[in-house]
């Protein structure tokens, strides 16, 4: 039986890395082979979503050009690039705002240590969108992300040198410097395509069972949940004997993340209200059809506070992995197994259903050492 993705490849469109396929760890979910892949948000969004420019703009709100020079200086920026960037025209002043307006050689000029210290600065504000959610570059091998992306060798090279880090992830931020680069319709649409790339993993089961007994792979995708349709594979897969294949594992998913995984929300999505985030997806895992009152955020935290007991590791499929920081919860992920989950890391049109590494998902949200794993799971129904 051969892996299947076909069904949903017209979804989207995938850049296959030319990454190593590695063995998973055994335990009751089986025996995993993993390998890696690039998601890139399909034509039906990119035509619709807000394209940036190609003007690089710094924004410090409620800030003053004095204020603004000791934040250069303080982050490292050498004397004569701190002059050029605080003088017109590539300052001004909007409101309450000051504005810089740095090109690309500015940008070059900036030494690896004075990048992540001054865009931690930028990243704080929101008006500066690129910076605050900057593009995640999880194998932390920015040649990974690169090779299948289409971009220009130029701005490849400036991929390579404006990359920065944000805690513990590798990311970037300088959309609108490649997009300066670009010199035809088809390059602008290859950098806006290629700054959707999202990693996911590719995770197959492998069958005969080796290590574990038919009833506790059984028990563990069953996750203490109802008999449903996907029981009958699940059941029937588990005492083959007569084949060597593996099986990619989605198909022991419900049948509503099934049907996610792998894939960007749709432009249908927008029209209830809110797009469907992380919370939504980890209280609907188990459910045959979305509960779209979870795009609630504070309908959501009842559901996990009413629905679900409170666990510790080792987690099991389906429970849910809550990213806690002084109180407040910071994002929700479902655990599948070997330590991989299931992940929406964001609520925007551009952040697809992806499989990752829980410690992946840690460099996009746990940024400071009091950030905490708290895991939750679904009670049994009565």
């Amino acid at each position: 039986m051969r892996n299947f993705l076909s069904v949903i490849l017209f979804l989207f469109s995938v850049s296959s890395a030319q990454a190593k396929t590695w063995q998973g760890h055994s335990g009751p979910w089986g025996e995993l082979t993993i390998s890696s892949m690039y998601l890139e948000a399909p034509n039906s969004v990119i035509d619709v979503i807000a394209k940036p420019n190609s003007v690089t703009r710094w924004s410090f709100p409620g800030t003053t050009p004095s204020g603004v020079k000791s934040i250069l200086i303080k982050a490292g920026v050498q004397g004569a690039l701190v002059e050029a960037l605080t003088t017109t025209p590539k300052l001004v002043i909007s409101g309450s705002d000051v504005l810089l307006y740095p090109g690309l050689d500015d940008l070059l000029q900036l030494s690896t240590a004075t990048r992540d210290t001054l865009y931690a600065e930028i990243a704080k504000s929101e008006q500066n969108e690129h910076y605050f959610e900057p593009v995640y570059i999880l194998s932390d091998d920015a040649e990974e992300w690169l090779e299948k992306s289409n971009l220009s060798k130029a701005q490849k090279e400036t991929f390579r040198r404006l990359v920065w880090h944000r805690a513990n992830a590798l990311v970037f931020s300088d959309i609108e410097a490649l997009l300066g680069q670009a010199e035809s319709k088809e390059e602008i649409d290859n950098t806006i395509r290629a700054v959707t790339r999202n990693r996911t993993l590719l995770v197959s089961e492998h069958f005969p069972l080796k290590n574990q007994t038919n009833e506790e792979f059984i028990r563990y995708w069953f996750a203490g949940q109802p008999e449903s349709p996907r029981m009958t594979f699940i059941k029937a897969i588990a005492n083959e004997t007569s084949i060597d294949d593996t099986v990619d594992i989605m198909h022991f998913f419900p049948v509503l993340m099934r049907e996610r995984t792998y894939t960007f929300p749709s432009i249908r999505d927008a029209t209830k209200g809110r797009m469907p985030d992380c919370h939504w997806t980890s209280l609907n895992f188990f459910n045959l059809a979305p509960r779209d009152y979870y795009r609630n955020t504070k309908l959501a935290a009842l559901q996990l506070t009413e629905s679900y007991d409170a666990v510790s590791a080792p987690y099991s499929f389906g429970d849910v992995l809550c990213f806690i920081d002084n109180g407040n919860g910071l994002h929700t992920c479902v655990y599948v197994a070997d330590d991989i989950v299931l992940t929406k890391n964001g609520e925007n049109i551009l952040s697809p259903w992806v499989l990752l590494y829980i410690s992946d998902v840690s460099k996009i949200y746990k940024r400071t050492p009091t950030t905490q794993i708290q895991g939750y799971r679904l009670k049994k129904a009565s």
